[in-house]
């Protein structure tokens, strides 16, 4: 299932695009605000004490943490933002959205890491992937790519994130630096979690209903 479910998240997310067509963005605002709170909570509650609690030498730990926030800035130089909501393209270029794609996939490939080891983080990653696949199929649906591109652009997508799992998994050099890449992934999880958290507070005003949203999140995330 942890193989299956993020895929499942991608498609249910184009699903509710191609056939609902959501017109009100602030409920999938509010999607993605629980979906931050939410991740960012399994961060701080499983993740950071699990690589702080097995890797001797912190610092070096705080190390690949910091690499991965940086990568992740890296990586939304060509993503444009999508991962944590935002979609700063043009929906007039017909070209394939490679650099899009590619980042979008490297992302992806790198949280599905430490899905198997650590509690709650499927349901955290599912959570984030179904807004983003939202905003992702809105944009991807209102550019000129044809069908067959959006799909091919889609699989890639969702397969990115079951195929880290099975690296992780399978493959024993990759394996021993767990630690080390798990932290990668926890500093990309810290960044995006927190961007959204700061963008849903639109123009910084007070928003009790995004507020108790992401309340929710954190105290669901904390029982899990």
């Amino acid at each position: 299932m942890s193989y299956l479910l993020p895929i499942l998240a991608v498609f249910f997310g184009f699903a509710l695009v191609y056939f609902i067509k959501p017109s009100n963005q602030k409920n999938i605002k509010l999607l993605l605000s629980f979906s931050g709170g939410f991740l960012l909570a399994i961060t701080i509650f499983n993740l950071l004490p699990e690589i702080f609690e097995e890797h001797e030498r912190t610092k070096i730990i705080g190390l690949f943490l910091m690499g991965g926030i940086l990568l992740q800035i890296f990586l939304e130089f060509f993503s444009k933002g999508a991962e944590h909501g935002h979609v700063h393209l043009s929906t007039k270029n017909n070209q394939f959205p490679t650099l899009l794609l590619v980042s979008l996939f490297i992302h992806a490939f790198l949280e599905g890491f430490p899905i198997h080891e650590t509690h709650g983080l499927l349901s955290g990653i599912i959570i984030h992937k179904i807004p983003v696949a939202m905003i992702l199929s809105t944009f991807l649906l209102r550019s000129p790519l044809s069908k067959p591109y959006i799909i091919v652009f889609l699989i890639l997508f969702a397969l990115a994130t079951p195929m880290g799992s099975f690296v992780a998994n399978r493959v024993d050099a990759i394996t021993q630096y767990y630690s080390e890449i798990t932290a990668i992934v926890v500093g990309i999880f810290l960044h995006i979690s927190t961007t959204i958290l700061f963008e849903s507070s639109e123009g910084h005003k007070f928003n009790l209903v995004k507020l108790a949203t992401i309340i929710l999140a954190i105290t669901l995330a904390y029982f899990i």
